[in-house]
C-alpha cells in the first residue's frame, strides 16, 4: 500500500487552498512549501501546507 496522503497548499498571504499535492509522511516529516502562482493575489506567493 502507497504511503502517499493528499495535502492541501494554501496561500501563505490571502490563506486561500489553491493547490493539492501529495506527499509521502514517512519520508518527508516538515511542512512543504513551494512557490506557486495564487489568482487572487495575481502573484507567485509561497503555498503552506495546511491541515486538513
Amino acid at each position: 500500500m502507497s504511503q502517499e496522503s493528499l495535502i492541501k497548499l494554501a496561500c501563505s498571504k490571502c490563506k486561500r487552498i489553491n493547490y493539492w499535492s501529495r506527499k509521502n509522511k514517512k519520508k518527508v516529516e516538515r511542512k512543504i512549501e513551494l512557490k506557486k502562482y495564487c489568482k487572487w493575489c495575481k502573484k507567485q506567493i509561497t503555498h503552506k501546507e495546511s491541515k486538513k
